[in-house]
């Protein structure tokens, strides 16, 4: 079956981008929090503080939640959890995160031995993936939760100085490519001033050339409305190894790729 490429009504950026940015980055996004999102926090931060604790890096353990700043990635609409493999590999020394809404997809990401220790208390190793069959480092733990909920309560931990995010990946996001839909792509929604304080980089992946723009179109715009010291970087983008099982099938139908890098100045 051929793999379809993004189709649009729209034919370029968004014709409001500009002032729907500017709106949301004078306001505060308020929705309450789900509560199995708040649950799923708190496993993740029982496997970042017991992994530091295991590998005795200062010593930071569950009980010690917020007595020291931590390094961690994080990897937003996994999936499957393969792209969280190749970041996990990638940043070897730190955990890394990846996170989906979708429990059916998470159950392929071989994560149930690291699920079964943030339970006990200690980080531990586990199967090669499902999906994969890449081998799962002791640094790679996956949770379902909602992104936007997750985002807001790692931001908590991220000004309370408890979190430094090294490295936040957003790889395939849906494009919401109708023109009606565009206020639900991250960038134009009023969660988008809390993504781009997450982490001092973020890398979006794209198979849309108009979303990869938008994207760091509202970066800009972002950082004049909140001055937050950023510059973001677009271009089209050819993987030696796809990191996703989308990337894969959009790269072996011959389809352009686009990458964003959004990075902030210290």
């Amino acid at each position: 079956m051929p793999v379809r490429s993004v189709t649009s009504n729209q034919e370029d950026i968004y014709r409001n981008l500009e002032a729907v940015v500017r709106k949301y980055a004078s306001t505060t996004f308020l929705r309450p929090v789900a509560d199995h999102t708040r649950e799923a926090f708190v496993k993740v931060c029982e496997f970042v503080y017991n992994f530091y604790a295991a590998r005795n890096t200062g010593g930071v353990g569950a009980d010690r939640v917020g007595a020291d700043c931590v390094e961690l990635v994080l990897d937003s609409g996994c999936g499957t959890g393969e792209s969280t493999l190749h970041l996990a590999k990638r940043f070897p020394n730190v955990p890394v995160i990846g996170i989906d809404k979708s429990a059916v997809r998470l159950t392929k990401a071989g994560n149930g031995r690291q699920l079964e220790c943030a339970a006990e208390g200690e980080p531990c190793g586990a199967p090669a993936g499902a999906s994969t069959g890449m081998a799962v480092p002791l640094n790679a733990f996956w949770v379902r939760a909602e992104l936007l909920d997750f985002w807001r309560l790692a931001l908590e931990k991220v000004v309370a100085g408890e979190w430094n995010i090294l490295h936040h990946a957003l790889y395939y996001p849906n494009p919401w490519p109708k023109e009606s839909e565009a206020t639900r792509r991250f960038h134009l929604h009023p969660i988008f001033p809390t993504l781009l304080r997450l982490s001092p980089v973020t890398e979006l992946r794209t198979n849309w050339e108009i979303y990869a723009r938008e994207f760091a179109e509202a970066a800009r715009v972002a950082d004049d409305a909140l001055q937050l010291k950023l510059g973001a970087e677009f271009a089209p983008f050819s993987p030696s190894v796809p990191e996703t099982a989308f990337e894969r099938k959009y790269k072996n139908a011959g389809q352009e790729l686009f990458r964003v890098l959004v990075r902030r100045d210290s």
